[in-house]
């Protein structure tokens, strides 16, 4: 079963739609001015855009004819809370590992 944590984790994992993401921090844009200097087509830019709006990391709004898609900050904040619990869970492990080497070698200068 994939979570929502997932579905956002796989949607950021991709080069394009991190590149989409960044110009959104810029401030919300049409899909066509998004799809500019991208390797890609419009449609293909669409699609990007409904993965991130599936995982929640974008919202639009219709604005005439247009779509115009904005950032999600709710949703970055969720995703700052998982990173910011997974870098905790690993630089204390990485701590630890290297408390326990400098004891180690402090033992071993010891004993010689």
């Amino acid at each position: 079963m994939t979570t929502y944590r997932d579905r956002q984790l796989d949607a950021i994992g991709d080069a394009t739609r991190r590149t989409i993401l960044a110009r959104l921090r810029r401030g919300p844009m049409p899909v066509g001015k998004l799809a500019q200097g991208l390797p890609i087509s419009r449609p293909a830019v669409s699609q990007h855009l409904r993965v991130l709006k599936d995982a929640n990391l974008v919202t639009d709004r219709a604005s005439g004819t247009r779509r115009v898609y904005e950032l999600n900050p709710e949703a970055f904040g969720s995703l700052r809370e998982y990173f910011d619990e997974f870098w905790g869970v690993a630089l204390m492990a990485f701590k630890k590992r290297v408390e326990s080497e400098k004891h180690r070698r402090s033992d071993d200068s010891e004993r010689q």
